[in-house]
């Protein structure tokens, strides 16, 4: 059993990959006239670890993301291993490519920070709401 509650390890663990959206997006930024250049994006944590909704006394979660592999024959098709590291993946969402190959937008990379603003705003008051909970519990709030 861990110390920290499960509510505020998830909290914990979304503002980890907010940051790191937050970095990537940044880098689509910079890179926005950089010949060639593809958009990246950052893959959604997976919180079944969470869940603790278990099956039969298995003691495994019910609740799972399949974690796709790159194997020898995808590779022999044409398909590529993800850019990067720690999710990183090439951006799906685009909505032109310029001439030059690069495809980032400027308009929807502010548009993403915004949501990582936003998010990570929603993020910090239900963190500071469950300390104040957790305060109270004990005594000191």
């Amino acid at each position: 059993m861990t110390s920290t509650p499960s509510l505020l390890a998830g909290i914990g663990q979304s503002m980890k990959h907010l940051s790191e959206r937050q970095r990537v997006i940044a880098q689509n930024i910079a890179n926005g006239e950089t010949p060639g250049f593809k958009a990246q994006t950052v893959e959604a944590p997976d919180f079944s670890s969470l869940v603790k909704i278990y099956d039969g006394g298995g003691g495994k979660p019910r609740v799972g993301r399949p974690q796709v592999h790159l194997s020898g024959g995808m590779a022999a098709l044409g398909a590529r291993a993800p850019l990067g590291g720690g999710g990183v993946i090439a951006e799906s969402d685009i909505s032109e490519t310029k001439p030059d190959g690069n495809n980032v937008t400027l308009e929807d990379q502010l548009l993403k920070m915004g949501e990582v603003q936003s998010d990570f705003a929603a993020m910090t008051n239900l963190y500071r709401k469950q300390i104040g909970l957790l305060k109270t519990a004990i005594g000191r709030g």
